[in-house]
């Protein structure tokens, strides 16, 4: 059996050197879209006369939706709307990555374009400036599906070295973190930091802070990226809750939220109503913080391994085990952000700020009719 993909083992350095050949005048725009499983990316590229300055400058394209579990086949066009332009770290300026909606023949949203209503709930919130920041965790595997770096038969050794470790004995996969964050900055993400996680081969990485709809066209972009380099080492990043059963961490992508009330002098006022807010509606957030309604997260969310139980809200100051943490400096400074730890790692971030900001930004009786 195989565990590196054949792929990644080609010629890179032959392949530099066509990479290398002039394009002239010409660019290259890798348009990137979310597919109907609410949680995979789909891309293809196309060549414009130019380099675009702004989205205003691309045009809309199609896709075959029944290709993606976004159609039909008698019925298949979808309709790709450029929305977010970045750097494009693996064919260099002056080529182009384009994060896009996807609309029906209608231009109604598709299904899994939450992007589309998070954009209106964000503009009336507006005003508040509502800041995101969002603590993406992966697992890296090989080809056959097994962690990696992990021993062949058998398992590592119990957790406890393994967070913000250092050595070839703890930390694993370190090139592909690395160069991801790379690929970030190259590409214009606002990726604020990176360490290993608590269970080998578990890593993380952080976006933000960023206002509004921004949050999740960043981490998007991110995840793209963080696949796409996987790809070129020969290696699977998984974002599943809980790659591995029995004692070991599983994968969240928590969020940190504040309002330009809650970073003001004594804002901790205003943080203590958006934490109440959220005790109320428990429920419907948790089924908005995977992609299947809760069903994921059933697997992470079981009041063990820094996670609070699915079933109850807590909230707590520098509690890892709570739904709502409030840092220990923002207890000490009276002002500041929360952090929701309940969100799975393959989470929609669009649909994870929309409810939030509906929950704790909106006012009561405007808050009821968003979140239908």
């Amino acid at each position: 059996m195989s565990y590196v993909s054949d792929s990644s083992s080609l010629n890179k350095a032959l392949r530099q050197q066509y990479l290398n050949l002039p394009q002239g005048h010409f660019c290259q725009v890798t348009y990137v879209w979310i597919d109907g499983s609410g949680e995979g990316l789909r891309n293809k590229t196309r060549t414009m006369d130019s380099e675009p300055k702004s989205i205003a400058d691309l045009p809309e394209w199609n896709f075959d939706g029944s290709s993606t579990g976004q159609s039909t086949g008698h019925n298949s066009d979808m309709l790709l709307i450029p929305v977010c332009m970045f750097k494009d770290p693996f064919l260099l300026d002056p080529n182009k990555l384009v994060l896009c909606e996807v609309l029906k023949h209608t231009r109604e949203p598709a299904e899994s374009n939450h992007r589309n209503h998070c954009n209106k709930v964000m503009e009336k919130v507006k005003d508040l400036h509502p800041w995101f920041g969002m603590e993406q965790e992966y697992t890296l595997l090989g080809m056959d599906g097994h962690p990696y770096g992990w021993p062949r038969l058998g398992y590592p050794k119990p957790q406890g070295p393994y967070y913000c470790s250092v050595g070839a004995d703890r930390a694993f996969g370190r090139d592909i973190v690395e160069c991801h964050y790379k690929a970030c900055l190259y590409a214009g993400i606002k990726i604020s930091g990176t360490n290993a996680e608590v269970m080998p081969s578990q890593w993380e990485f952080q976006v933000g802070p960023c206002e509004g709809i921004e949050m999740g066209d960043q981490l998007w972009m991110a995840r793209f990226l963080l696949h796409r380099v996987c790809e070129d080492f020969g290696v699977v990043a998984t974002l599943d809750p809980k790659p591995m059963t029995g004692n070991w961490n599983g994968t969240g992508c928590h969020i940190n939220v504040s309002t330009v009330q809650m970073r003001e002098q004594g804002g901790i006022e205003h943080i203590e109503k958006a934490i109440e807010k959220l005790r109320k509606r428990h429920a419907e957030h948790i089924q908005a913080y995977d992609p299947h309604g809760g069903e994921d997260n059933k697997r992470r969310l079981t009041g063990c391994h820094e996670t609070s139980s699915i079933n109850d809200f807590s909230a707590g100051v520098a509690n890892r085990g709570a739904s709502i943490r409030i840092p220990r400096q923002v207890g000490q400074d009276k002002c500041g952000y929360f952090e929701d730890r309940r969100p799975a790692a393959n989470c929609d971030p669009y649909a994870v700020t929309c409810i939030m900001a509906v929950t704790s930004m909106l006012e009561e009786e405007k808050n009821t009719h968003e979140l239908k």
